[in-house]
């Protein structure tokens, strides 16, 4: 496929790379530790001959990346399921724009949903440059099919690497066939208060023809609600939360991030659900003729109507809100066994906390909030 050479710095890798970058990758002593790691048992040169197999970046994916994924799904969760049935053609390329709770396995977990519930592909990644820090890690991540999102960039920049992204987003669902896969915002929503920004919409708008509801149309936009029953970077969180609330202009270290990746990936995560909403074309269809401004505030409304009403609760959740708001408003939803279970998580969650000035009434208020939140704001959709 011929694919225009303006998106060379951000698309994924095509198939015709892939043999230089699996070697530039396997050359590479940090990668290779990395290998070593997570394929213990397996040697390079095994690994240089199971490479040698995979033709495309599906390949790669099915190979290895399906593999490990399921493997974690045993490990570290209670099962995860991805109910997709609102989706009736599988022909279809969608944009499943969806809260964003983990940095890694968002995407991943979604990818093997999609290939578990028959759908021929897998999807391509939005990922922030920062989330980029070794070398290996870039080639990696386009090697499974991901496109950079520039950050870090002057206004001016910033416009023409949006306009840039929304044109390759375009391209890649209307000519390469793909499906696309991006947050419903910039980083994940800390206190798992899940909105969309309204910039996100705007910078898909960009590419495409027509006027504002043809071009989002042209992208079969799907509302994705994601619930892990444990957050495992929850503690994490609730740290940096307190942080920037005592040091003024605290921002993250490239190391946290790598933390905050690792710690997602490895941690346990109890139960996890994904499910998707019908494509929302027809409702785009009812905002055409809105004032600009205004559509982008609707969609953004839609789309959170859409994912808030299909959040699936654990007890968990539910204890987090009475306790919250202390009331007993959802106590038919949990027992007492449940409630203890989940005083005593907090407690655990409390204590991994690595701070001089441990603020601990105010780590337990921000984990009682991210858990509280999709409780609060399931009931607010259904009520709508």
């Amino acid at each position: 496929m011929n694919i225009p050479a303006e998106f060379d710095e951000i698309r994924p890798y095509s198939p015709e790379e892939l043999p230089q970058i699996f070697k530039e990758l396997t050359e590479d002593p940090a990668f290779q530790q990395v290998l070593a790691f997570i394929m213990p048992g397996v040697s390079i040169e095994m690994f240089k001959l199971q490479l040698q197999q995979c033709k495309t970046n599906l390949d790669f994916q099915k190979a290895f990346c399906y593999k490990f994924l399921h493997d974690l799904i045993a490990k570290r969760t209670d099962g995860f399921d991805m109910d997709c049935t609102a989706l009736t053609d599988k022909t279809k390329n969608y944009t499943f724009i969806s809260n964003h709770r983990d940095i890694v396995l968002d995407s991943g977990l979604l990818s093997v949903g999609l290939l578990d519930n028959q759908f021929p592909t897998t999807v391509e990644i939005a990922i922030g440059d920062n989330l980029l820090i070794y070398d290996w890690i870039k080639k990696l991540v386009r090697v499974n099919k991901a496109f950079i999102v520039q950050r870090a960039l002057t206004m001016r920049q910033m416009l023409e690497s949006s306009a840039r992204m929304s044109r390759y987003i375009h391209f890649a669902v209307t000519q390469k066939h793909e499906n696309i896969w991006i947050a419903q915002r910039e980083g994940r929503a800390k206190d798992s208060n899940d909105r969309t920004q309204d910039s996100v919409l705007k910078m898909l708008a960009m590419g495409g023809e027509g006027d504002i509801i043809d071009r989002l149309q042209e992208l079969n936009i799907v509302p994705l609600a994601l619930s892990y029953e444990y957050d495992p970077c929850d503690y994490l969180k609730a740290q940096e939360m307190q942080q920037k609330r005592d040091i003024e202009g605290f921002k993250k270290s490239k190391q946290d991030d790598l933390n905050n990746m690792q710690t997602g990936i490895m941690g346990y995560k109890g139960r996890v659900h994904f499910q998707a909403a019908s494509c929302i074309n027809s409702e785009l269809e009812a905002l055409r003729g809105l004032p600009k401004t205004e559509v982008f505030t609707k969609v953004s409304e839609l789309i959170d109507l859409h994912i808030h009403r299909n959040y699936r609760l654990y007890a968990g959740n539910y204890v987090a809100h009475d306790l919250l708001t202390a009331t007993n408003r959802f106590a038919d939803r949990y027992t007492a066994e449940e409630k203890v279970h989940f005083e005593n998580y907090l407690q655990q969650r409390i204590e991994l906390v690595n701070l001089p000035e441990k603020d601990e009434a105010f780590l337990r208020q921000c984990l009682l909030t991210m858990y509280a939140n999709p409780v609060i704001n399931h009931q607010k959709a259904l009520e709508a």
